[in-house]
């Protein structure tokens, strides 16, 4: 079928017109009444402008080359010059035309707004400048909310980051996935974790990655929990712990504990409690410093509550104190060398103990037998 050799292009239309003796394509805008010459030729349309609305964008593949002035490059034949393979974004403007070989990808959209507590993130897919530093084809960074983001053919929209809420008594676990300066101004290294603890929204930055979220201990009165170091580091509290050590913390260092990234949590520890006619034997016990003592023993007497330290533990767990009536006896032994009253002790003395009374042995003293007198 042969074109109309008139053609009536209404107000914001188009046509592409092919000149068979050159053979270039053109653009006739409307509003005109066209009339076709016998070597030209109708390609496309009457089509109706591109209307990009204000808050909208549209992307056009093979975009034509434009002059300092904006105006459209064309070679010696007339024929428009395209940058074959580009593309270009364009905004809000008065409607336009497709000139031969554009085309528009996809459809007129609304630009994209970033709420609140949400943010973009960013690829660079080729290098360019931007107002505050140049970019590099592979780098990667947040465009934060609140806002609209405008954009650009050299970037790529990878994915909507949502900020974490962290709660009281939480805390975020991070890990670095490079090399960088966090937003405490502290530098990380790859692989490098630690935890964030204060509360509220936080927007994980591209260079970090979200292990898991940590929610606290709650301390009382009688339970505490039995931590480790997985590395030298210096605690909450302050204090160098070496790797390996271990040790509690209770309710007189703090009401809620969140475990660092060097602790280990060994399990939870139950108070140990004594009555008035209890005792009990810890071994090893742990001293002032710190560390454990090998080889002692502590005598602890009701009524009294404490937590076994790590590394320490009962000697036959709790005993209760030993009554002994007018008729009956205790057959002693000594463990060490000690003072019993004004009576020198060597170790493997043997001596009685009679009742009427309440005994606890000391740790210099161990109990052989339980005597009844002869009637």
């Amino acid at each position: 079928m042969s074109s109309p050799a008139v053609i009536r292009i209404k107000p914001y239309h188009y046509i592409h017109i092919l000149d068979n003796n050159k053979n270039v394509t053109r653009v006739e805008f409307g509003p005109q009444t066209f009339t076709r010459q016998d070597h030209e030729q109708l390609v496309s349309g009457p089509d109706s402008m591109i209307m990009v609305p204000p808050r909208h964008y549209c992307i056009i593949q093979n975009p034509v080359a434009r002059d300092e002035k904006g105006k459209p490059v064309t070679d010696h034949l007339g024929q428009t010059k395209i940058r074959h393979g580009d593309e270009e974004i364009r905004f809000e403007q008065e409607p336009f035309a497709l000139y031969p070989g554009e085309k528009l990808y996809g459809k007129v959209s609304p630009l994209q707004v970033v709420a609140p507590n949400t943010a973009l993130r960013l690829r660079c897919i080729r290098d360019f400048k931007d107002d505050k530093n140049p970019r590099v084809a592979g780098d990667e960074w947040l465009f934060e909310g609140p806002g609209t983001y405008i954009p650009r053919v050299e970037i790529q929209v990878v994915e909507i980051v949502k900020a974490i809420i962290i709660k009281p008594n939480q805390a975020l676990r991070l890990r670095a996935r490079k090399e960088f300066t966090d937003k405490s101004g502290v530098k990380r290294r790859a692989g490098e974790e630690w935890l964030v603890r204060e509360v509220g929204a936080y927007l994980p930055n591209v260079e970090e990655e979200v292990v898991q979220t940590i929610s606290a201990y709650v301390l009382t009165d009688k339970k505490a929990i039995h931590l480790q170091a997985t590395k030298t580091f210096t605690d909450v509290f302050g204090k160098e712990r070496k790797a390996g050590e271990e040790w509690l913390v209770t309710i007189d260092d703090a009401e809620t504990h969140i475990p660092d990234v060097y602790e280990n949590v060994i399990g939870e520890v139950k108070i140990t409690t004594l009555t008035s006619r209890q005792y009990a034997v810890v071994l090893d016990p742990v001293g002032e410093d710190g560390k454990p003592q090998m080889g002692r023993r502590v005598l602890k007497k009701g009524e009294a509550v404490f937590f076994l330290r790590p590394g320490e533990r009962l000697e036959s767990g709790i005993q209760s104190v030993h009554v002994l009536d007018s008729d009956e006896a205790l057959l002693l032994r000594a463990r060490e060398s000690f003072k019993d009253g004004s009576t020198e002790r060597k170790p493997g003395d043997r001596w009685m103990i009679y009742g009427p009374c309440d005994y606890v042995p000391p740790v210099h003293v161990e109990i052989l037998e339980k005597r009844k007198a002869i009637a």
